[in-house]
């Protein structure tokens, strides 16, 4: 489990790039059957970037969200700590928010890591993994079996 440290203030050029990565990112999505194209993009402690899409199966339970997918990309590829995720889509009215069980996901690497969620229009609202899903269940809580 990556250790906690206090959610990073990020530079506005950091910033700027991770929104560009998400947007990006979503073009590749596979969406099918939705037509709700997402994008993430994971920025680790050390500065790098890993994005993922939304990717459909005509058997619904197997596909995989955006943030999960950047998520698992950063894993395979030895990095476990991060520092900021961001998501886009094409949620014209509400910024674009990551379901429950990317939440858990993302509560397994830490919970004062940034999460900026967007609007098309560039627009967005950061909040933390602890602010998206408090009284959580994490690695830590195994221990007290």
């Amino acid at each position: 489990m990556a250790q906690e440290r206090p959610a990073c203030a990020l530079e506005p050029e950091q910033i700027q790039r991770l929104l560009r990565c998400c947007q990006e990112a979503k073009k590749s999505a596979y969406c099918p059957y939705s037509h709700f194209p997402v994008g993430a993009a994971l920025l680790t402690r050390d500065g790098r970037i890993f994005s993922g899409c939304n990717v459909e199966n005509a058997c619904y339970a197997l596909g995989n969200c955006a943030e999960r997918t950047a998520i698992q990309k950063a894993i395979s590829e030895g990095y476990k700590d991060f520092q900021a995720i961001a998501i886009a889509s094409d949620l014209k009215d509400d910024f674009i928010s990551p379901c429950g069980a990317c939440r858990q996901v993302m509560r397994e690497f830490g919970t004062n890591w940034a999460v900026f969620m967007t609007k098309p229009d560039g627009t967005y609202i950061t909040k933390t993994v602890q602010e998206l899903l408090p009284a959580s269940f994490g690695p830590q809580d195994l221990h007290n079996i």
